[in-house]
């Protein structure tokens, strides 16, 4: 196995910013030769961590920090904003039933990427918040 390649990213907050993090993490792949089935995978991970990271991140320091660490074994991807941080525990996860009734159908995303991360981890306190998923690639 080749040491680990590093992607290291800060994105500011205006639209469709996260097609640049694709951009690289899809550069990464290339170089590596990994299948384009685990980086469509990746991608949707990718996607939905630098949205809700812009989202929720605050306007005090409207950017995220993303960071892909690839080997041709496995992706970490670190996403981390700056917002006033929330506790993941208290996060309810969402219910069919209940969405379809109301207007109300977003917040699916920490369930897409737990249930598509083959490792999920958030850090988060007053001084933001950090997603680290990691992708199997192999």
């Amino acid at each position: 196995m080749r040491e680990p390649m590093v992607l290291k990213i800060e994105l500011p907050k205006i639209p469709d910013i996260e097609l640049v993090a694709l951009e690289g993490l899809e550069r990464l792949a290339h170089h590596l030769d990994i299948a384009d089935d685990k980086i469509s995978e990746a991608r949707l991970l990718v996607t939905e961590a630098i949205i809700n990271g812009l989202e929720h991140g605050g306007e005090d320091n409207p950017r995220v920090d993303v960071v892909f660490t690839m080997t041709t074994e496995e992706l970490i991807v670190d996403v981390r904003d700056f917002g006033k941080g929330f506790t993941p525990s208290m996060v309810e996860d969402p219910d069919i039933e209940k969405k379809l009734g109301t207007k109300h159908k977003r917040g699916w995303g920490l369930k897409v990427m737990k249930s598509m991360s083959d490792d999920f981890r958030i850090e988060s306190n007053n001084g933001g918040t950090k997603i680290t998923m990691k992708k199997l690639l192999k």
